[in-house]
């Protein structure tokens, strides 16, 4: 029975997704283009392979066999194709990283353009979200996550600064009216503006100086999810709003430039950085062996540099 490789890689998309809409997005297709795929494929193999109702999409008996039976036959192809990249001068094809928010806002910024430059040939996609989710969830070649957040079986190599620093701070407009806190407890009679993670629960802030630490749950005018949305904290911090914690890395530039005024520096605290993770138990992509080629590259520059 001769069926077009294009459908079952459809098949195969719907059936590892769940659903149209979440292949799509995954596959850079459209739900409509999939749905016809799936519906030429089950025309042609004479059998339904998904129940379809308007929330879900689930595969048949017959759907389950086939699956058991391709999958690893679709997996032993894309190996195939690419063990072509040994041929090459420079390796092709797509790497897909799974990141949190912070790393493709203050760690990736200073490695994926030299990497882009030197491997014209592979096209990076990067999918960056606030919840950290499991980094094969969305077909992923591999992930970056604090050490906190690694998952076991997983071959951990470091990227980005080992040191990072969440800051406190607010405008000179902002501290000439309201005061500078002179202690973290201050901060309970200060116009916060924070975060809330997808989960509901507020992000609470916490210094240290010395043996002492202070946790407190932030309060104020201005809340906004964790991620790519922080960025509205810093902006309306800039005007004189309240008070911003978060990555020092994140809020440079308005250190840099006055427009954010540090404050408790010697409370700002003080964790490991960012691990790129990746199974070693499955086949490298090409694409993924250049990356962490790249990045061990990176690695390998910093340390030398310390050591002069």
């Amino acid at each position: 029975m001769a069926l077009d490789i294009a459908l079952l890689h459809a098949v195969v998309a719907v059936a590892k997704a769940g659903g149209f809409r979440e292949a799509a997005r995954m596959t850079g297709s459209n739900p409509s283009r999939l749905s016809d795929a799936v519906r030429r494929a089950e025309e042609q193999l004479g059998v339904r392979l998904f129940n379809r109702t308007t929330r879900t999409v689930a595969l048949t008996e017959a759907g389950r066999v086939l699956m058991s039976r391709l999958l690893p036959a679709m997996n032993e192809v894309d190996a195939a194709l690419d063990a072509l990249n040994t041929f090459r001068d420079t390796p092709g094809g797509t790497l897909r990283l799974n990141v949190p928010v912070s790393a493709a806002r203050i760690v990736l910024p200073a490695i994926v353009p030299g990497f882009l430059k030197r491997y014209p040939d592979i096209q990076l996609e990067v999918v960056a979200e606030s919840n950290v989710q499991d980094v094969f969830r969305d077909s992923c070649d591999a992930g970056i996550r604090y050490d906190n957040h690694l998952e076991q079986d997983m071959v951990a190599l470091p990227i980005g600064p080992r040191t990072q620093r969440f800051a406190l701070a607010a405008s000179p407009a902002y501290l000439a009216q309201f005061g500078t806190p002179q202690h973290p407890r201050d901060l309970v009679q200060h116009r916060c503006l924070h975060g809330r993670y997808a989960t509901g629960v507020i992000a609470e802030w916490e210094f240290t100086c010395g043996e002492e630490t202070v946790r407190l749950q932030p309060k104020g005018p201005l809340i906004c999810s964790i991620g790519a949305a922080m960025d509205l904290t810093v902006e309306a911090a800039i005007a004189g709003c309240g008070v911003v914690y978060l990555f020092e890395d994140w809020i440079r530039p308005a250190l840099s430039d006055g427009s954010l005024q540090p404050i408790l520096p010697d409370w700002w605290q003080s964790f490991s950085g960012l691990w790129l993770y990746y199974n070693d138990l499955r086949l490298i992509p090409a694409p993924l062996q250049a990356f962490l080629d790249y990045v061990r590259e990176l690695n390998s520059g910093a340390e030398a540099k310390k050591s002069r």
